[in-house]
């Protein structure tokens, strides 16, 4: 049998996920315990989107938190490791903090965004390298560090090792390199944190966006996740089932940098609830629309976290209608109208 020279491909991350779920859970390698976790195994497992921007499944058995996903991706490109914004959240992620104030591992954007000893992000080395010499292969970005493992009973390793991106055709390719993954709930949210990042560097560069790939040494299911992966997998094979889709929405190009600023200084004041927006003041902030639209579930976050009323549903209307599907969801309970058919 030839050697598989490309990996699986699909459009779409929502096929790619139920997809690898199927895999693992039906042709594991090995059962594993690691650190108290029992998991089904596979090993070496890679696969290929390629629309990047379609890096959402919408399952109604697991929605997604699209705040989370946000939150955590602009955490990553602020250069942040603190728990004070990613508790917010995730409070479950202080149970990787070894000091009960900050992460390492997963906190990939002091080494992403976080100057170095000459003050310059490996972030903009990269970018840089790929103005100067579009067809290179060296544009990779580092992440797990050695030392990680010198720290006795260490909580929080990496567990992406690299990402590499490649200029070819005017398309810009991100390649991630994982030692492991769980397919069930990390997978989701690496793979919206990586293929967004993708975006934002494509927009940096003024390039079109390529595909997105994922290598990862150790895909798996944790056991205690079983019973809730077979009933995704069979989500699909309900009566009347039908699949959402949606649009997904384009970052849009120039000066990414201060739309990301901006949005990062209302983010601190949604979360620490000194303000409260509105359509009307998120419009007034002269953002881009893909960018209101974070504002616009920032906003959302905060009035589920800080009061005990419904969501506004001026504020739903005007969501991306992926994100409204997501949100409504998520919080079914804080939603001033749901229709279980929607």
């Amino acid at each position: 049998m030839p050697p598989t020279l490309t990996p699986w491909a699909t459009r779409s991350f929502h096929d790619t996920y139920l997809e690898v779920l199927h895999t693992v859970t039906t042709s594991a390698e090995y059962d594993t315990s690691s650190r108290g976790n029992d998991s089904a195994e596979l090993t070496n497992v890679s696969f290929r989107i390629t629309d990047p921007r379609d890096r959402l499944p919408f399952l109604k058995r697991r929605p997604v938190n699209i705040v989370y996903n946000l939150a955590e991706t602009l955490w990553y490109a602020a250069g942040r490791d603190d728990l004070d914004m990613i508790g917010y959240y995730a409070p479950g992620m202080g149970h990787y903090s070894a000091n009960g104030k900050s992460l390492t591992g997963t906190a990939y954007g002091t080494k992403l965004f976080a100057p170095d000893r000459q003050g310059v992000r490996q972030w903009d080395r990269v970018l840089d390298l790929l103005r100067a010499d579009p067809d290179t292969k060296r544009a990779v970005l580092g992440i797990y560090r050695p030392e990680e493992l010198a720290i006795t009973d260490n909580p929080d390793v990496s567990c992406t090792v690299a990402a590499q991106f490649l200029l070819r055709g005017g398309r810009l390719h991100l390649t991630c390199y994982m030692r492991g993954n769980d397919a069930y709930m990390g997978m989701v949210s690496d793979v919206f944190a990586f293929t967004f990042l993708q975006e934002l560097a494509a927009c940096q560069l003024g390039v079109e966006l390529g595909h997105y790939t994922h290598h990862v040494a150790s895909m798996h299911v944790n056991h205690r996740d079983a019973k809730n992966v077979r009933r995704l997998l069979n989500e699909g094979n309900q009566d009347g089932y039908v699949r959402p889709t949606f649009t997904p929405p384009e970052m849009p190009a120039g000066d990414v940098a201060s739309a990301l600023g901006t949005v990062l200084e209302h983010e601190e004041l949604l979360r620490t609830n000194e303000v409260q927006h509105t359509p009307k003041s998120v419009s007034e902030t002269g953002l881009p629309e893909y960018w209101q639209q974070v504002l616009l579930l920032f906003e959302a976050y905060r009035q589920i976290k800080h009061t005990d009323q419904s969501v506004s549903a001026e504020l739903l209307d005007l969501l991306d209608p992926g994100y409204q599907w997501l949100v409504r969801h998520r919080w079914k309970n804080r939603m001033p109208q749901f229709e279980e058919n929607t």
